[in-house]
C-alpha cells in the first residue's frame, strides 16, 4: 500500500487551525504576486495604450526621445524626407502635449494629455475616433476620452445626455489664460500611471490650444505608413543610414518596446513593482519554511520512528515535498479567487487595465509551486537529523 499523499495530507491536517492559518497566509503571498503582476501588467498596457492604436508601420520620434509623455519634439522636415524613401506610402505627424483642463463642474484645473493630427489623415485607429474625423475637421472642437479620472468632471455623461453643446476650457502649462473648445465626441483610451485622461484635436486645433510652446513646424511623432509588400526592416535601415542622427526609427514593436523598457528601467514605480514581486515571493518562501520546519519539529518522533521500522531518508523527504506541494494548490485557489476580485475592484478605482490573464496565471501557480518546493528543500535538513534512537 502506498502512504505517500495520505500521510502527507494527514500530517498537515492533523492541526487543523495550524493548517488553515498557513494556507492562509501562503494564500496572502500568491494575492500579493498577483496584485503586482496586474499593476505591472497595467503600468506596460497603458503606457503603450497609444501606440498600440497608430496605424503606421514606421514611427519617428526625436533621438532625444524617452516616453510619449515627455516632450522631444524634431522637425517636421525630417518626416516629408522620409516620405522620398522606397516603400513609403505616406507619412503623417503628430503632435503631443499636456494641458490643463478646466472641470466645467468645480472649475479645478487637472492636467490631460493631448493629442493632435490632420483629421484628413488620422494616424489613430480606434473606430470612434475614425466615425468622428469629420468633426475634427471644424475648428475648435475635440473628442473626450471618456475613460479619464473623474477628476475631470462630468463630460462624458453631460455629452451622451444630449442638450445644450459643451464647452471645455483647456489651459497651456504656462498660461493663465485658457482656450474654449467644444465637445463634438467621445473615444475610449484610458489612463496610466503617466496620464490622467486624454483628448484629441485636430492639429490646427492643438497649435491652436498651445500657441506660444513650440513652432508649429516642430511634431513629436512622424507615422510612417509603408506600401503593401514593403519590407519594414528594410525601409527602417535605409532611413536610419540617410537620415540625420537628430531621430530615431522604429518599427510598431520596437516603439512598443522602448516605451515599456522606460516605464521598467528608468522610473520609480517601474523598479518598485518589480522590486515588491522579489520580495514577495522571499517572503513566501520564508513563510513556508516556518511551517514544513515547524511541521516537521512537531512530527519528529513519528519521522524517528518511521526511520526505526525501515523507511529510507528518500521516503521521508517525498513526504515533506508532497506537503509543500499540497500546500501550493490549495493556497493558489483561494489566492487566484482573492485576486480576480481584487482585480475588478482596482480597475473600477483606478480605470487602469487590470485584468486577469492566462498568462499571470500560470506565472503565479508554477511560482508558488517553486517557493513551496524550494522551501521544501530547505525544511529537509531538519528531517535528516531525525534519529530512531530518539523514540527511547
Amino acid at each position: 500500500m502506498n502512504f505517500k499523499i495520505p500521510l502527507a495530507w494527514l500530517q498537515l491536517a492533523q492541526q487543523k487551525v495550524r493548517f488553515v492559518v498557513a494556507v492562509a497566509g501562503i494564500a496572502f503571498i500568491v494575492l500579493l504576486m498577483f496584485v503586482q503582476l496586474g499593476f505591472q501588467d497595467a503600468l506596460y498596457s497603458s503606457a503603450t495604450a497609444v501606440h498600440q492604436n497608430l496605424r503606421g508601420d514606421l514611427f519617428l520620434v526625436s533621438s532625444q526621445y524617452k516616453s510619449l509623455t515627455s516632450n522631444q519634439s524634431f522637425s517636421r522636415t525630417r518626416l516629408y524626407q522620409a516620405l522620398g524613401f522606397d516603400g513609403v506610402e505616406s507619412v503623417s505627424p503628430m503632435y503631443l502635449q499636456f494641458a490643463k483642463l478646466k472641470n466645467p463642474a468645480t472649475g479645478e484645473k487637472y492636467s490631460i494629455y493631448v493629442i493632435g493630427f490632420d483629421p484628413g489623415n488620422p494616424v489613430m485607429n480606434i473606430p470612434e475616433v475614425n466615425r468622428n474625423l469629420d468633426k475634427l475637421k471644424i475648428p475648435d472642437v475635440m473628442l473626450f476620452d471618456r475613460d479619464s479620472r473623474t477628476e475631470f468632471g462630468p463630460i462624458a455623461k453631460q455629452f451622451n445626455m444630449g442638450g445644450t453643446e459643451q464647452t471645455i476650457e483647456i489651459f497651456p502649462f504656462n498660461s493663465l489664460i485658457g482656450y474654449r473648445v467644444r465637445v463634438g465626441g467621445l473615444f475610449s483610451l484610458g489612463p496610466s500611471f503617466g496620464v490622467d485622461g486624454n483628448l484629441i484635436v485636430s492639429d490646427s486645433t492643438f497649435l491652436r490650444i498651445n500657441p506660444n510652446t513650440r513652432p508649429a513646424e516642430m511634431i513629436d511623432v512622424g507615422v510612417i505608413a509603408l506600401k503593401p509588400g514593403a519590407n519594414p526592416e528594410r525601409v527602417l535601415k535605409n532611413l536610419q543610414a540617410s537620415l540625420p542622427n537628430d531621430i530615431q526609427v522604429f518599427t510598431r514593436q520596437g516603439f512598443i518596446d522602448f516605451e515599456k523598457k522606460y516605464w521598467s528601467v528608468r522610473t520609480p514605480i517601474g523598479f518598485i513593482l518589480n522590486l515588491m514581486l522579489t520580495m514577495a515571493a522571499v517572503v513566501g518562501v520564508v513563510i513556508v519554511y516556518q511551517i514544513l520546519y515547524s511541521n516537521i519539529t512537531t512530527q519528529f518522533i513519528a519521522y524517528a520512528t518511521l526511520k526505526a521500522i525501515g523507511y529510507a531518508n528518500k521516503y521521508l523527504l517525498n513526504v515533506v515535498f508532497q506537503q509543500a506541494l499540497i500546500l501550493a494548490i490549495l493556497s493558489y485557489i483561494p489566492g487566484f479567487i482573492a485576486s480576480v476580485g481584487l482585480y475588478d475592484f482596482a480597475m473600477k478605482a483606478t480605470k487602469l487595465p487590470i485584468i486577469m490573464t492566462v498568462n499571470n496565471a500560470v506565472i503565479v501557480l508554477v511560482s508558488t509551486v517553486l517557493m513551496c518546493i524550494t522551501s521544501g528543500a530547505l525544511a529537509i535538513n531538519k528531517l535528516r537529523s531525525a534519529d530512531p534512537g530518539d523514540i527511547f
